[in-house]
């Protein structure tokens, strides 16, 4: 039996924060980067690409720097603010990584945690 090669896939998460504070935004995005991590069995070799995305009421801290303390040092990365949807989740950071791995698209697993899991209950 050959083992499959790896190709690129985009791996969701989000969390959500209880107030715009530096620290909780660090912690929680910390929290969802190490639980998509060991969810999905990723090295740090296989990390192409991370994009954060913020709702516009946090602004205390970048979550890109949370990756970047996690040692994604030569990742390429990129942070943004989302635009204000009415009704849309507030205190929400998203993540979109791009990696290597041997897993087909159904077997991808996104994470979503706190109150983000009201996102998408079946990936919670």
């Amino acid at each position: 039996m050959t083992t499959p090669m790896p190709r690129l896939q985009g791996i969701r998460g989000a969390t959500t924060v209880s107030r715009n504070d530096a620290s909780e935004i660090l912690a929680a995005t910390d929290e969802l980067l190490r639980a998509l991590i060991e969810a999905n069995e990723l090295a740090p070799d296989d990390i192409v690409s991370g994009l954060f995305t913020v709702t516009r009421d946090l602004d205390a801290a970048f979550p890109a720097r949370a990756a970047e303390e996690y040692g994604w040092n030569i990742v390429a990365l990129l942070h943004a603010t989302e635009i204000p949807v009415p009704g849309s989740l507030p205190l929400c950071i998203r993540l979109l990584v791009h990696a290597y791995t041997t897993r087909g698209r159904a077997e991808i697993k996104h994470c979503y945690l706190r109150g983000a899991t009201v996102l998408r209950p079946d990936r919670a």
